[in-house]
């Protein structure tokens, strides 16, 4: 079995080291974080490991998960690097890309190390301290809401996961996230920024629109004790017709009925009370009626086919 290492345990690191810990794909070596406490906390949870605050004290691993985040990336990768470069070499082994694709698992155990980081909006460019030493580096990046490392792992199964980087790499972690259920797809380096962008838009974007809608709702008299009430019901509501009619269908309100006078009239209330969200709303609303548009268009050409 292949040995992990983990620089970084946070939600995203414990999520994924505990599903390949439990499924038995990865043996669990050393995990680093800023204290014993936490690096401690992590092994717990993910069920194995061995807790470290210094990275000379890790081992030798084939796969090195990099959970940090996006602005430690570089920094993690230099000084791996250098803690590489104490140690005896593994000296890669040449791989056709049909040799890849018949065994991957094996390729990348008699190949260099594998080191990944997990950042969606940067590329594996960041680690190329460790390219140039003949490590696999790639970037693997699960479209999920980690916001709580317990129920991540309960909602892993059939996420999508975004793979960018060294061939030998991208095939070794497709195999690796396959293995705990992950649909895996490839992204092209210098597509990194639009892609994550896509996914801070579906989920990031969600919480700030609700918070502004409920200030707004405070600051035109709805009761407070309404509010939950209303979050809970709109967002149900919201999220299961875009589930089953898609963004075009589950779309309401102003934009939707092509009512120009009354986003105009809206934008300059909301302006009036909140300079930003009006610009907010504007532009929204421009985005609304591009999707009216598009889906209108799109419908009359599927009925001039027939």
């Amino acid at each position: 079995m292949q040995t992990l290492n983990l620089i970084g345990a946070g939600r995203v690191g414990q999520t994924i080291a505990r599903l390949w810990q439990s499924s038995g794909r990865f043996a669990l070596q050393d995990v680093l974080t800023q204290s014993t406490t936490s690096a401690q906390s992590a092994c717990a949870f993910i069920g194995a490991g061995h807790p470290v605050t210094q990275l000379a004290q890790m081992r030798a691993a084939d796969v090195w998960m990099l959970a940090v985040p996006d602005a430690q990336i570089a920094a993690v990768a230099d000084a791996l690097a250098i803690h590489a470069q104490t140690r005896k070499p593994v000296a890669p082994v040449p791989a056709t890309m049909a040799a890849i694709s018949q065994n991957a698992d094996t390729l990348a155990s008699q190949a260099a190390p594998i080191v990944f980081h997990c950042s969606g909006a940067q590329s594996s460019a960041l680690l190329a301290p460790l390219s140039a030493l003949g490590w696999h580096a790639a970037s693997a990046h699960c479209i999920l809401s980690f916001a709580n490392a317990q129920t991540a792992t309960q909602q892993f199964p059939g996420t999508a996961c975004a793979l960018e980087g060294d061939a030998l790499a991208i095939a070794a972690l497709h195999s690796a996230f396959t293995a705990i259920q992950a649909r895996c797809f490839e992204v092209k380096s210098q597509d990194k920024l639009l892609y994550h962008a896509g996914a801070v838009f579906a989920t990031n974007f969600l919480p700030v629109l609700q918070s502004v809608a409920e200030d707004a709702w405070r600051a035109s008299g709805v009761p407070a004790d309404l509010l939950p009430g209303l979050r809970a019901s709109l967002l149900n509501n919201a999220v299961a017709n875009i589930t089953r009619l898609g963004p075009a269908g589950a779309l309401t309100g102003p934009a939707a009925r092509g009512d120009l006078a009354a986003i105009t009239a809206q934008a300059q209330a909301v302006a009036q009370w909140d300079p930003q969200a009006g610009a907010a709303y504007e532009a929204l609303s421009g985005l609304a009626l591009r999707l009216v548009k598009a889906s209108t268009e799109a419908s009359a050409t599927a009925a001039s086919s027939h």
